[in-house]
């Protein structure tokens, strides 16, 4: 299993600017990308076991990543779309 973080810029590696230009002028965005952010940490401490949990919260955890990761990549593919 992979113990690597996942972090949103390397997550949409070719987003980088639309990224940083919602997180500035988005403030639903904004909270979403630092709700992620926080999910992400805490589930990398579970899996490299620096932070014990049961299995089914690191599941929930993930489960939530992927919701968050989901909203985040339709707000980017709207962004695209609309030329902002």
């Amino acid at each position: 299993m992979s113990h690597v973080p996942h972090e949103l810029h390397e997550e949409f590696p070719d987003a980088a600017a639309a990224l940083h230009a919602l997180k500035t002028s988005d403030a639903h965005f904004a909270k979403l990308s630092e709700e992620y952010h926080v999910i992400n940490r805490e589930i990398h401490r579970i899996e490299t076991e620096i932070e014990p949990a049961s299995d089914q919260t690191l599941e929930d955890l993930k489960k939530k990543r992927l919701s968050l990761k989901d909203q985040i990549a339709a707000m980017l593919a709207a962004c695209e779309s609309t030329g902002s």
